[in-house]
C-alpha cells in the first residue's frame, strides 16, 4: 500500500511545508533544523520538555510537554503538514524504561498523530547504531540487518522505534528514515563535551586504525530538509532509509584528537586493548547496577565496541535520492567549532 496521500501528492507539493513541527526542537539537531526552516520562512512549531528562549527569539511556536504523552503529541501535531521527529533519549547508560518511553512510545505517539492527519509527511531521525552488531562495519548500506542482541538500551529502543515507522509506512504512512552518524559541531551538548571533559583521562582503544563516519551539524540538518523535499516530490520514497555522513570516513582517534585540538586540549597518547576495555565495561556496568549509581560509567560494553571498531557507511542512496552532499567539510567544521569554543570561554 502506498502513502495515505499518494493520490493527492501533486496538490501536497503546493504546501511547501507551511506548517512544520520539530520534536526535540530545542536540542542540538532539532534547533539546527528549526534555524533552516525559519530561514525558509516556514511556520515552525516545536515540541520539547521545556521552553527555549532562543526559539522564542526566532518567532517559533513552542509546545511544552513529554513526547510520551499521547494527548500532548496529538495537540502539537494539529494542523501540521510536516513533522521532523528528532526527539530522543540518547546515551550509553540509564534505566531502560526511560529510553523506551521516549524513543518507542514517543515515536508510536507521533505515528498515531500522523494517522489522524493523512496529509502529513514524517521525517524520522534514527541512528546507525540500530544495525551495529559489535563487529566492524565498513561501507555497510541500508540492507544491513538488525542484530539479534543489543548491548545498550539506546540502540535497542531506537531500532524498535525505527521498525514501528517502517511498519507504519507499509500501511500508508508517508515517511523517510534518516540515520545520521556522530553529529558534531558548535552547540553540541553530547559528543564534543564528552570528549573535552575527559581529555586527560582518555585512552585510545586498540591500534587506532578503526575508521568511522561523522557528520557536521549543518550537513545533518540539511539532509532532513532534503529528505522532506524528496518525499514531497516523490511519495514512492516512503519507507526508505538513508545513512547520512560527511562521506569521508576518518580514523576515530584522529577525529577525537582534532576535536581536542579545537578545544585546546592535548591529544590522546595512552592506549588500552579492546579486550581490556570491554572487560572493564562489563565490570563497570555490574558495579553501577549493584550500587544503583545513576550517572554514566566511564566505560560500558557498547562504548568499548564503538571506540575500537570501524563503523562507516555507504551513502550512495542519500546522494542519489535526496541529492545530499555535505556542504561543510570536516576542516571547515573544525574551524567553526574552535571559534565557538573560544568565544564561549
Amino acid at each position: 500500500m502506498g502513502c495515505w496521500k499518494d493520490k493527492i501528492w501533486l496538490i501536497k507539493r503546493q504546501y511547501k511545508m507551511k506548517n512544520v513541527l520539530v520534536t526535540g526542537g530545542g536540542g542540538f539537531l532539532g534547533s539546527a533544523i528549526v534555524k533552516l526552516l525559519v530561514e525558509k520562512n516556514m511556520k515552525v512549531r516545536t515540541l520539547s520538555r521545556r521552553i527555549y528562549p532562543n526559539l522564542t527569539a526566532l518567532g517559533v511556536e513552542q509546545v511544552q510537554g513529554d513526547i510520551a504523552d499521547a494527548a500532548v503529541v496529538t495537540a502539537a501535531c494539529e494542523g501540521i503538514d510536516t513533522i521532523f521527529h528528532t526527539a530522543a533519549k540518547a546515551g550509553i547508560w540509564g534505566p531502560y524504561h526511560q529510553f523506551y518511553q521516549t524513543n518507542v512510545i514517543g515515536t508510536q505517539n507521533i505515528i498515531t498523530a500522523c494517522k489522524m492527519n493523512s496529509r502529513v509527511n514524517l521525517i524520522y531521525t534514527s541512528s546507525p547504531s540500530v544495525v551495529f552488531d559489535g563487529k566492524d562495519m565498513k561501507g555497510a548500506d541500508e540492507l544491513a540487518p538488525y542484530p539479534k542482541n543489543y548491548s545498550a538500551a539506546y540502540p535497542k529502543t531506537k531500532a524498535m522505534a525505527e521498525q514501528s515507522v517502517r511498519k507504519a509506512c507499509e500501511n500508508g504512512l508517508c515517511s523517510i528514515i534518516l540515520r545520521p552518524h556522530l553529529i558534531w559541531g558548535p552547540k553540541d551538548n553530547h559528543l564534543v563535551p564528552a570528549i573535552l571533559t575527559r581529555a586527560h583521562r582518555l585512552r585510545q582503544i586498540g591500534d587506532g586504525s578503526n575508521k568511522v563516519d561523522t557528520v557536521y551539524i549543518d550537513n545533518a540538518a540539511l539532509a532532513h530538509l532534503l529528505a522532506q523535499k524528496a518525499l514531497s516530490n516523490n511519495p514512492a520514497l516512503s519507507g526508505r532509509i538513508y545513512f547520512i555522513s560527511q562521506d569521508s570516513p576518518i580514523k576515530l582517534w584522529e577525529m577525537v584528537n582534532l576535536i581536542l585540538a579545537a578545544g585546546e586540549k592535548p591529544p590522546v597518547t595512552r592506549t588500552i586493548s579492546p579486550q581490556k576495555a570491554y572487560f572493564i565495561g562489563v565490570m563497570m556496568e555490574s558495579i553501577f547496577r549493584i550500587l544503583k549509581i545513576k550517572h554514566e560509567p566511564p566505560m560500558t560494553r557498547f562504548l568499548a565496541q564503538e571506540l575500537s571498531l570501524s563503523h562507516w557507511f555507504n551513502i550512495s542512496a542519500a546522494k542519489k535520492d535526496l541529492m545530499y552532499k555535505p556542504k561543510v567539510s570536516i576542516e571547515e567544521g573544525l574551524e567553526r567549532l574552535k571559534k565557538w569554543l573560544t568565544d564561549r570561554n
